[in-house]
C-alpha cells in the first residue's frame, strides 16, 4: 500500500458542509456567547465561538480557512463583549491556525483527540487573551488559572457533545 503524502491526505479527508452550516452555526455561536454570560453570571466558563472554529479548522483541514474563521469569529465575538476589539481576534486566529494545522497531520476523527485538542487549545487561547490584554495593551484584567483551566475542560466537555451533532450535517458525496 502506498504511503499518502499530506497534500493527498489533505484532500481525501476534507468535510464539507451545506452554506447554511458556515453561516448559521457561527450566528448562533455568537448569539449564544453574548446572551448566555447574562444569566449564567460569572460561572460563564465557556468559549461557544473558539469550539466552533476549532470544529470547521480541524474539519476543513486549511490553515487559511481556519486563520480566516478564527479571526472572523473573534472579531465578531470582540464587538458584542466588553473586550478591546481585536484581542480575542488575534486568540482565535491562533487558534484556527493551529487547529487547522494539526488536522492536516492527525487523524482527528478520533473522539479522545478531539477532546484533548479543544483543551490544549481553548487553554492557549485563554494564555493569548490574556498576555495580549495584560502586556501588549496593560489593561488590568481580573483573571486567576483557575478559570482558565475551568474554560478549557468546560469547553472540552462541550465540544465533546457539540462535535457528534454538526458531523450530522457533513455533506456526504
Amino acid at each position: 500500500m502506498a504511503l499518502l503524502g499530506a497534500g493527498a491526505r489533505r484532500d481525501m479527508e476534507i468535510r464539507r458542509y451545506p452554506i447554511l452550516a458556515y453561516a448559521l452555526v457561527p450566528l448562533a455561536a455568537l448569539v449564544l456567547q453574548a446572551w448566555l454570560p447574562r444569566v449564567a453570571g460569572r460561572y460563564a466558563w465557556f468559549d461557544l465561538p473558539l469550539v466552533v472554529t476549532v470544529y470547521f479548522a480541524l474539519g476543513r483541514r486549511s490553515p487559511i480557512q481556519g486563520t480566516l474563521m478564527g479571526a472572523a469569529m473573534g472579531l465578531f465575538e470582540d464587538a458584542l463583549t466588553h473586550h478591546a476589539i481585536g484581542v480575542n481576534g488575534i486568540a482565535k486566529t491562533a487558534v484556527g491556525f493551529l487547529a487547522a494545522s494539526v488536522g492536516i497531520r492527525i487523524d482527528v476523527e478520533n473522539h479522545t483527540i478531539r477532546l484533548l485538542l479543544s483543551f490544549l487549545l481553548s487553554l492557549l487561547s485563554s494564555v493569548i487573551v490574556v498576555f495580549v490584554s495584560h502586556f501588549l495593551l496593560g489593561l488590568d484584567l481580573e483573571w486567576n488559572w483557575y478559570t482558565m483551566l475551568y474554560t478549557a475542560i468546560v469547553n472540552a466537555v462541550i465540544a465533546l457533545f457539540l462535535f457528534p451533532l454538526l458531523d450530522r450535517l457533513q455533506v456526504r458525496e
